[in-house]
C-alpha cells in the first residue's frame, strides 16, 4: 500500500522553526522525485518545494526561498522540510506528495503531477 505520512506540524511563534517530516512506504522510494505543498484556509493548495529523487536538486516558491529547505534520506524513505523565520503567513496545512510518475521532475510546480498526497500537518504561526 503507497503511503506518505506527514509530521512534525504544530504552533509556533513568529520568527521561530519548525522541521516536517515525511516518511513514505509501499513504494521505491529512491526513483521519485517528492514536493511539498500547503494550503491556508479559505486559499488554494500551492506548491511550495519539490527535490529530485536523487536529491541533487531542489527548487522552492518565491515566498519561502531562503528560509525553507527541502531534503530526503533514500536510506530512511524520508523528505524533510525544514522551515526557519518562520511568518504568519506560513500558517495552512502542509502536505507531502509524491510524483505520478517515477523518473521525472519537469513540472514539478503543477499539483496534478503528483499522485499521492499525505493527509497533511496543521503549521500555525503566531504572530
Amino acid at each position: 500500500q503507497v503511503q506518505v505520512v506527514e509530521s512534525g506540524g504544530g504552533l509556533v511563534q513568529a520568527g521561530g522553526s519548525l522541521r516536517l517530516s515525511c516518511a513514505a512506504s509501499g513504494f521505491t522510494f529512491s526513483i521519485y522525485a517528492m514536493g511539498w505543498f500547503r494550503q491556508a484556509p479559505g486559499k488554494e493548495r500551492e506548491f511550495v518545494a519539490a527535490i529530485t529523487r536523487s536529491g541533487d536538486n531542489t527548487d522552492y516558491a518565491d515566498s519561502v526561498k531562503g528560509r525553507f529547505t527541502i531534503s530526503r534520506d533514500n536510506a530512511k524513505n524520508t523528505v524533510y522540510l525544514q522551515m526557519n523565520s518562520l511568518k504568519p503567513e506560513d500558517t495552512a496545512v502542509y502536505y507531502c506528495a509524491r510524483r505520478r510518475t517515477a523518473l521525472t521532475y519537469s513540472g514539478y510546480r503543477a499539483s496534478g503531477n503528483y499522485g499521492q498526497w499525505g493527509q497533511g500537518t496543521q503549521v500555525t504561526v503566531s504572530s
